[in-house]
């Protein structure tokens, strides 16, 4: 089944087949459900037509998919354009909510660059360069 633009899996219950859509969580999904009055435990190949109609008039209400991540990128962007800290924080790539980076934050940060450390064979190149000259 297809709503908004997004293939939603035939064989998932409702409740957690509207989680495909970005921003969408557990708790949107049981308001849009109550406004929709449909029952979260059916399946959505077992929608009927006039179901799926009211599940996309209650979602066209909220912000989702394309719509919010403009709006998520708009709102990092004029962060940057003030010259804000958090701003700064996520234009380093580093954690913006104040929390520690000397250990963790690997998933923020990225991949390890070692720093300073370097190998005996390249050492010793470098050294007979330096003697060379």
């Amino acid at each position: 089944m297809r709503i908004l633009g997004i293939n939603l899996p035939d064989e998932k219950r409702v409740d957690v087949g509207l989680t495909y859509f970005y921003g969408i969580g557990r708790s949107n999904v049981l308001e849009v459900l109550k406004k929709a009055d449909i029952d979260g435990s059916k399946r959505i190949k077992n929608l009927s037509e006039d179901e799926q109609k009211r599940i996309q008039k209650t979602l066209e209400q909220y912000k989702v998919e394309g719509d919010l991540r403009v709006e998520v990128s708009n709102n990092i962007k004029r962060l940057k354009e003030i010259g804000s800290y958090r701003g700064s924080r996520h234009g380093k790539n580093l954690p913006a909510r104040g929390q520690r980076t000397r250990s963790n934050a690997r998933t923020k940060r990225g991949k390890r660059v070692t720093i300073g450390a370097i190998k005996k064979e390249v050492a010793a190149k470098m050294e007979t360069k330096e003697v060379k000259k």
